[in-house]
């Protein structure tokens, strides 16, 4: 089982990876098959889109199936086949159709790996394991930067693209053959989404994780480059640096939230103290716009840090879940988390449209796109104070 959940989260890392890797390569899709900046973000958005759709039938698949087989299989067929359809891309509908696979592939890897967390573990353990396989499966975030860009320089952008796909697919049949499934819950009552969706206890906690990963996600997907470049003045490797900082500060985050709840006995404070500082972070940013590289580059940190505490939301509504729906309860809080960021992926980019045009400066629309991200979080905060504390 360590095994497995070892290559559980290199495949995560993989899907890290995956929702990352488009932005260095725009500038060869630009000019190879004529792909614009809006297809990539819209490229991106079908991915995260189709991800958090996929997670109604995993969640099933999770509960009635298990994690090696759902996981496997998906990973192996869908995201390795998604890359290598990527690999052979002559057209903007190509990449969209490769991000869609894609998306369907890496939709269980996360998820597998917390079913078994919840299932074969202490629950205390819960938040430290959750937070740590996201710490290291970032780390493919990372590899999807300078590596990848030198990859692309040396070997060419399809053939980066079929080794990955090669490289997804071996790690998929290693988890065929490396992962345990849990032992099934036997019970009369086969239950569902509904039953979860009908427990009012769980609602608070879905309103803070749809808006929770918004900024973070957001502003390192998207924003923090133009951001950087249009209001900063800083150059390509500098935005390099800026958003580097932002990435590391996103998977230190995800380990330092994991013992948190064991450390002050609370699970819902952690969570609204943490956010709140982030929407601080977010505040500065907005009322600050031009304040220096330096200065925003921390106040990006603070963003990321903080605003990584989806584990720690995750091991929360677990608490309230009936055992026989664990894979569909935490499929379902996946589904809040990543539905609204692909969902903003798509809002974001009208708003700040309309933005410049009714400002007289970049930093100026900027600042009131960090005023929609920290307005979000705020929103968030208010609906979870109503939220119950769970901490076994």
């Amino acid at each position: 089982m360590r095994l497995g959940l070892i290559v559980l989260i290199v495949g995560y890392g993989l899907s890290q990876f995956y929702r990352a890797f488009l932005a260095v390569f725009s500038g060869v899709l630009s000019s190879d098959i004529g792909v614009t900046p809006e297809s990539l973000s819209t490229a991106l958005g079908t991915w995260f889109v189709i991800f958090a759709l996929m997670q109604i039938p995993v969640g099933e698949a999770l509960d009635r199936i298990g994690p090696r087989i759902t996981t496997s299989v998906l990973l192996g067929v869908a995201a390795g086949g998604g890359a290598i359809v990527f690999s052979f891309a002559s057209t903007p509908w190509h990449v969209n159709l490769a991000m869609a696979l894609i998306g369907i592939g890496c939709s269980p890897v996360l998820m597998a790996s917390y079913f078994i967390f919840a299932r074969v573990f202490p629950p205390a353990m819960f938040a430290t394991l959750a937070g740590a396989t996201l710490g290291f499966g970032s780390l493919g975030n990372i590899a999807s930067s300078a590596p990848t860009a030198w990859a692309v320089e040396v070997i060419g952008w399809r053939e980066t693209m079929l080794i990955v796909g090669v490289l997804t697919f071996v790690v998929a049949i290693v988890l065929f053959f490396t992962i345990k499934d849990p032992e099934k819950v036997e019970t009369a009552h086969r239950g569902s989404l509904l039953d979860l969706l009908k427990m009012p206890v769980l609602w608070p906690i879905f309103v803070m994780v749809a808006v929770n990963y918004i900024p973070a996600a957001g502003i390192r997907g998207l924003w923090s480059g133009p951001y950087a470049a249009s209001v900063l003045g800083a150059d390509t490797a500098t935005i390099g640096n800026i958003t580097l900082v932002m990435g590391l500060a996103m998977i230190a985050g995800n380990f330092a939230y994991g013992p948190m709840d064991r450390l002050f006995g609370t699970r819902k404070w952690v969570i609204w103290g943490g956010n709140l500082i982030g929407m601080f972070g977010l505040i500065g940013l907005a009322l600050f716009p031009a304040s220096g590289i330096v200065a925003a580059t921390v106040m990006l940190a603070i963003v990321g840090f903080f605003g990584a505490s989806f584990p720690m939301i995750v091991a929360h509504a677990r608490g309230f879940f009936p055992a026989h729906l664990t894979g569909r309860g935490v499929t379902l809080v996946n589904l809040f988390s990543i539905g609204s960021v692909g969902l903003s992926q798509f809002a974001t980019r009208p708003l700040f449209e309309s933005f410049q045009a009714s400002t007289s400066s970049p930093a100026e629309a900027y600042s009131l796109l960090f005023w929609c991200f920290a307005g979000l979080i705020g929103f968030g905060l208010v609906i979870y104070l109503f939220a119950k504390d769970r901490t076994d």
